[in-house]
């Protein structure tokens, strides 16, 4: 059976990524107690499910803590994914006053003592910090909910088995990717933005690609990141990741790392030297995902 964990921070974007799965034809269960995961999937299995999707937070506090070696147990006998939605704390704060809803952890029902909402955050990201350090990933602080269904459908496409490595595109003015486990700076590569004809296109324009495929300086960074990457990823592979998420970064997050971003993929979906690995790719525009189809 295939089986994801959708699982993090309350407010990050749990309740749109189990509508994605749904609608993908998974069967999805919300808010389900920990004691009870066991129990659901070997009703399921006995029901002959072959993919389920379960939500899980942490609003039963210390029950949390037995998730990691539930789910190793569940490995021996299924392929089990864990996807991790989280979000800068003032992305919460502003989401959560919009909503005027309470965050889950914000009441101690057995001390009848309330906190304020930075610290039932701050508790939260505590009681799922060994989730985070197994799951993929993924920073929803700058995407909107269409962009977040959209990274949910690319990553059902994606086997639940090997090593998944995620290319990304971000622009700094609006942060660096939390989920990130590499960073490539490249915004001292010369921009398309100051070219008048350019700025409004992207990395994945002709004319762009044009421009910054005839730069020395531009072959030879993406020469040496596609020489860092191929030299490192077996470790990360002999590591046990499940995933591997490398960002590359420019100021606006639209053309030179849009750019960069589509040719490491490129480069490393052709490369026969890791054809025998299970070894899957996803491509990310953060900023480019985040504008809505018809504005495009």
């Amino acid at each position: 059976m295939q089986i994801n964990l959708i699982t993090g921070i309350s407010g990050s974007g749990k309740s749109v990524a189990l509508r994605a799965f749904e609608d993908a034809g998974y069967d999805c269960v919300d808010n389900l107690p920990v004691s009870l995961l066991e129990n659901l999937i070997s009703t399921l299995e006995q029901e002959q499910c072959e993919r389920v999707a379960v939500a899980i937070d942490a609003r039963r506090g210390q029950s949390i803590a037995e998730l990691p070696s539930i789910l190793e147990n569940l490995r021996k006998n299924h392929q089990v994914r864990v996807v991790f939605l989280n979000a800068d704390t003032n992305t919460l704060v502003q989401r959560f006053s919009e909503t005027r809803r309470r965050h889950p952890l914000s009441t101690n029902a057995k001390q009848s003592q309330s906190a304020t909402l930075i610290e039932a955050i701050d508790k939260e990201r505590n009681l799922l910090e060994p989730l985070r350090a197994q799951a993929h990933s993924i920073d929803t602080s700058n995407i909107p909910a269409h962009a977040l269904r959209s990274w949910i459908q690319d990553l059902l496409k994606d086997k639940p088995v090997g090593l998944t490595v995620v290319f990304e595109s971000f622009g700094f003015k609006k942060g660096v990717p939390s989920e990130a486990d590499l960073v490539f700076d490249v915004r001292c590569l010369p921009n398309p933005h100051y070219d008048k004809v350019l700025r409004p296109l992207t990395g994945n324009d002709k004319p762009v690609k044009e421009f910054l495929e005839k730069i020395p300086e531009v072959v030879n960074m993406e020469a040496d990141i596609t020489q860092f990457i191929h030299r490192w990823l077996p470790h990360y592979i002999a590591d046990g990741r499940s995933y591997l998420t490398v960002a590359i970064g420019c100021t606006g997050g639209q053309h030179r790392s849009v750019y960069l971003v589509n040719r490491l993929s490129e480069y490393f979906r052709g490369q026969k030297d890791f054809s025998n690995l299970q070894l899957n790719f996803l491509d990310r525009h953060r900023e480019l995902d985040s504008i809505p189809a018809a504005k495009s």
